[in-house]
């Protein structure tokens, strides 16, 4: 592993983190609801039956409201579950969403926990990001979770990371073990970055 490539790609989380933590609750609630319309767009569009997403943090462009939406008109939607051993159980999210910490203090459904290979029968998967480059390489947070989700799947569904428009970025650090993403969904678009992902 390339030090020049972690350490640049730190320093680049930091200043995303630090720009996040600027915006407003009424940017943040605009940017939920956009983000809701254009998740549920794609959803549509795409004739998904089951999906994968995940629960916002209060920094993170919101989700929490797509998959209310999600769950009310019968989308199967899984939501992760942070393990030590670096791999993702996965809970199926209800209407009544009950959400405790994880092991990272990020948000967590509380359901049934179905185990890694749960997500396989996905149609789409939506995921966190950092940062996004024009190739569709994912900047994530560091942890690895996702990446190592879609690098071991066998038939891996479109990918889209959620991200505000800011973080489309021309190009990113990256390291072999970076998966890309099909595409990125924000406020004010759908971007398909890398087709030739699946």
């Amino acid at each position: 592993m390339s030090n020049d490539v972690e350490h640049a790609k730190r320093a680049l989380r930091a200043e995303l983190r630090e720009r996040r933590q600027l915006l407003s609750d009424a940017q943040r609630d605009a940017a939920a609801s956009a983000i809701a319309a254009r998740l549920d767009e794609l959803v549509e569009a795409s004739g998904a039956r089951s999906v994968s997403c995940y629960l916002s943090a209060t920094n993170e462009p919101g989700t929490r409201e797509f998959v209310s939406a999600a769950v009310r008109r019968g989308i199967r939607v899984l939501l992760p579950v942070t393990r030590a051993d670096g791999l993702l159980d996965w809970a199926v999210a209800t209407d009544d969403e009950h959400v405790s910490e994880g092991m990272f203090g990020l948000p967590e459904p509380t359901g049934e926990v179905l185990g890694p290979i749960a997500v396989n029968d996905v149609d789409l998967m939506i995921i966190p990001a950092a940062a996004v480059d024009r190739s569709g390489m994912r900047l994530g947070w560091g942890r690895g979770y996702f990446d190592k989700t879609i690098g071991s799947m066998q038939r891996c569904p479109p990918v889209y990371a959620v991200i505000y428009d800011s973080e489309i970025l021309d190009s990113l650090p990256r390291e072999v073990h970076d998966q890309p993403v099909t595409g990125v969904v924000t406020p004010s678009q759908t971007l398909i970055l890398s087709p030739s992902r699946h």
